[in-house]
């Protein structure tokens, strides 16, 4: 079984699904393809389960397990964030790959402005995307940018804990929520007493936690955490919406004076196969501020982002969609499906490719071809 998760790693793997009466499958570039010829039984799936759960306790109470989590490594292959579910009636185990290289922001090709982001040393930052969109991966190279340039105690709230930071630079205390502290909320409440310079929130899961990074980061320490959300304006709305009508506005202020930068982030296909990151990257200014506290402003954001990319570094998805494609890493047909405003993309990208001398759209037959000649490649191997 380990030689199975090695060689999907191998080829590039970022989940495994094993599921009691289907072929185990791995999602290789987006896609999941059957990694076995044969399908599993119940009994193999749960005595996988059991080689994955960590604790005695939790293996003697398996048959009343509905929704685990737990992190599992191979030696010399990465480590794994698991979930163990039912459906059916039956186990199911979905595991999510964590190098065991922590990335730097050029390796995942991320807007260099994220190393600058890294750098801030107090207020609020967030990482934001869908489930699978790379948040980890983009937090954990904040990360190895801080342990490489500053000099802080940076300590991390996450269920399970998935990237294992040495220390280099910094001191890193990871936290693992259930093992080292009873929930999100005890470990939040503690974590200002444990002289932190830099506190990672592995998700801002409810009110409660909203609160209390707010409270760290209004005290002077930086916070980072994750949202599931598609972009700046929609994570703002969506802080906001959890608090009471009453609270709102005191929210708008308190976040308006806090927050510092949001990068959200969705993955498209590359030429050359695999993914990179498409991202809308936020930095507060004046302007935005104003906006913030005035919902009626609130529709304003999306164009001072875009307008802000030369002074201040900031970008809006359909920015750098267009610079993906500029520079050949992507289809203009995939850029233009993940673009906010699809039917402006060709527009703007002549534009574009107007100023900077490109081909503009020109490569969109081209690209749907090239699209459908890697899958095929791929689902050949």
């Amino acid at each position: 079984m380990q030689e199975l998760f090695k060689a999907a790693v191998e080829r590039g793997a970022s989940d495994i699904h094993i599921k009691a009466g289907d072929f185990m499958r791995a999602r290789i570039h987006g896609e999941l393809q059957p990694l076995t010829q044969q399908k599993l039984t119940v009994d193999q799936v749960k005595g996988i389960a059991m080689q994955l759960i960590p604790h005695q306790e939790d293996r003697d109470n398996f048959d009343r397990l509905y929704d685990y989590d737990c992190s599992w490594g191979i030696p010399g292959v990465g480590r794994f964030r698991v979930n163990i579910l039912k459906q059916r009636g039956s186990p199911m185990i979905v595991m999510r790959s964590i190098p065991i290289e922590i990335p730097s922001v050029e390796d995942l090709g991320l807007p260099p402005i994220i190393n600058k982001i890294a750098g801030f040393e107090r207020g609020m930052i967030l990482v934001t995307g869908v489930t699978g969109s790379g948040k980890s991966s983009t937090m954990a190279a904040m990360i190895n940018w801080m342990n490489r340039n500053k000099r802080f105690h940076i300590v991390t709230l996450e269920n399970p804990i998935e990237f294992l930071h040495r220390d280099n630079q910094c001191s890193i205390t990871q936290r693992d929520i259930g093992t080292d502290t009873d929930s999100f909320e005890t470990g939040l409440r503690s974590v200002l007493r444990q002289d932190p310079d830099v506190i990672l929130i592995g998700e801002m899961r409810d009110k409660t936690t909203i609160e209390t990074a707010l409270k760290a980061a209004e005290t002077g320490h930086l916070v980072i955490s994750t949202l599931h959300t598609k972009n700046a304006v929609q994570t703002i709305s969506r802080i906001i919406a959890v608090f009471e009508p009453s609270e709102q506005e005191m929210i708008r202020v308190r976040l308006s004076e806090s927050l510092q930068a949001v990068a959200s982030q969705r993955l498209v296909q590359k030429r050359e196969g695999g993914r990179v990151a498409a991202m809308e990257v936020m930095l507060m200014t004046s302007t935005i501020r104003d906006c913030l506290r005035d919902p009626d402003r609130m529709e304003e954001i999306p164009d001072l982002i875009e307008e802000g990319r030369s002074h201040y570094g900031s970008q809006t998805f359909d920015q750098h969609l267009m610079e993906l494609v500029q520079s050949k890493q992507v289809e203009f047909a995939v850029a233009k499906a993940a673009a906010n405003n699809p039917s402006d993309f060709d527009l703007k990208l002549n534009m574009f490719g107007a100023a900077t001398g490109g081909s503009g759209a020109g490569a969109g037959p081209q690209g749907t071809q090239g699209l459908a000649d890697e899958m095929t490649n791929i689902m050949g191997d």
